[in-house]
């Protein structure tokens, strides 16, 4: 195995630590203790995925944390210090949730896929952060809630993620009663892939970054950007936008490389982008 390097010296003093290892790269949530997405977190994170859409070296993202809590969702210490502002706080509130969607937003449209790698408590916009991701693999002591009704505050941001993952029925259960639910039922409801034992987690995760980063990188796009295209269109559509995607898919290089392999019984080499 390659050693793992960092992309830059300095990204190890923020709050986000960068690990670039066989195409993989791992974003650590490193903002203690609870990894609250302050408003310096979300934006040193949406920086690293904006590096990382254009890095050609980088096939894969991995989500992770330092902490025994995966993400406690905004940083309501710092929002709240705000409320002193001259208008209470609501510019400050605007730009906090404008940066969070831009975010969760910047995971889903990047073109290479996005696994959240869960340990410990993913609350409110961190389970929307986890709830963003392509895939989510959590540990058996992973928990998720979206506790904001017990509080005052709806979580209506987490709310546009939860929707699109587990049925209506179970998001408005989690979002209604704000209990937390333990890993097992969050894989029943759909919000995460698997459940592991937590000494398995880190290597589970890099098995599944590892044999996605081994597939066509074109390919992996064109899938996950027709995915969710897709998925807000009606059925017809639907249909005929990933028709048009399969045409232009079987056109590329990629495709004659990986069929004939296919056609011929032997690995396919995919070309170089």
């Amino acid at each position: 195995m390659a050693e793992i390097v960092a992309i830059k010296p300095a990204v190890a003093e923020g709050p986000i630590v960068a690990r670039l290892d066989m195409g993989v790269l791992r974003l650590t949530l490193a903002n203690p203790p609870a990894n609250a997405l302050s408003l310096a977190v979300m934006e040193a994170l949406t920086a690293e995925l904006d590096r990382a859409r254009d890095d050609k070296s980088i096939r894969v993202v991995i989500l992770s944390s330092s902490e025994r809590v995966f993400c406690a969702g905004h940083d309501l210490k710092e929002m709240t210090a705000h409320r002193a502002d001259a208008d209470r706080g609501r510019a400050f509130f605007e730009k906090t949730f404008a940066a969070c969607a831009v975010l969760m937003q910047a995971i889903v449209r990047l073109p290479k896929p996005v696994i959240a790698e869960v340990d410990g408590l993913a609350t409110a916009a961190g389970l929307q952060l986890v709830a963003s991701c392509d895939l989510a693999i959590a540990s058996h002591e992973a928990t998720f809630c979206t506790p904001g009704v017990n509080i005052g505050l709806f979580c209506s941001t987490p709310m546009v993620a939860l929707s699109r993952n587990v049925s209506r029925k179970h998001a408005m259960e989690m979002l209604l009663t704000g209990e937390t639910i333990d890993a097992a039922t969050a894989k029943e409801f759909g919000l995460v892939n698997r459940v592991v034992p937590r000494e398995y987690l880190n290597q589970i995760v890099t098995k599944y970054a590892q044999t996605i980063a081994s597939k066509s990188s074109l390919v992996v796009k064109t899938g996950k950007e027709a995915f969710y295209e897709q998925a807000e269109m009606g059925l017809a559509d639907a249909y005929a936008y990933t028709g048009r995607v399969m045409v232009e898919n079987m056109l590329a290089r990629d495709a004659e490389e990986g069929i004939g392999a296919f056609i011929g019984k032997r690995k396919p080499e995919w070309p170089e982008e």
